[in-house]
C-alpha cells in the first residue's frame, strides 16, 4: 500500500515562492497518477494539479495555469508542486492525493491520501 507525505508548506509573503513535495513509500508509485488538492478554511477540497503515472501529461486547474508547476521524479517516488507568484488566495492545507489510474480531478477518484501541509501567504 503506498502511503504519501507531504512537505515543504510554510507562510510565505505575497509574490513569493514555495515548491511542496509529495513523497511516496510502500508500493509502486510509478503505477499512480498523482495529484495536488487543497483545502482552504470552510472550503471544500479542489483539484489543483495532476501529473500522470510516467510525468507526460500534466492537468491544472485554471485559477492556478502559469503560476504552479507539477512535475514528478519516480526515480525518488517524489511528486513536487513549485508555486510561485503567492497570493493570499492560496492559503490552504495542500493535499497530495494517488491513484493507480489515469489523472482525475475529483477527490472522490483516489484513494490514497498524504496528511497534508498548510501553505499560508500573508504580510
Amino acid at each position: 500500500q503506498v502511503q504519501l507525505v507531504e512537505s515543504g508548506g510554510g507562510l510565505v509573503q505575497p509574490g513569493g515562492s514555495l515548491r511542496l513535495s509529495c513523497l511516496a513509500s510502500g508500493g509502486t508509485f510509478g503505477r499512480h497518477a498523482t495529484s495536488w488538492f487543497r483545502q482552504a478554511p470552510e472550503k471544500e477540497r479542489e483539484f489543483v494539479a495532476g501529473i500522470s503515472r510516467g510525468g507526460l501529461n500534466t492537468y491544472y486547474t485554471d485559477s492556478v495555469k502559469g503560476q504552479f508547476t507539477i512535475s514528478r521524479d519516480n526515480t525518488k517516488n517524489t511528486v513536487y508542486l513549485q508555486m510561485n507568484s503567492l497570493k493570499p488566495e492560496d492559503t490552504a492545507v495542500y493535499y497530495c492525493a494517488a491513484r493507480a489510474a489515469a489523472i482525475a480531478t475529483t477527490r472522490d477518484e483516489y484513494d490514497l491520501w498524504g496528511q497534508g501541509t498548510l501553505v499560508t501567504v500573508s504580510s
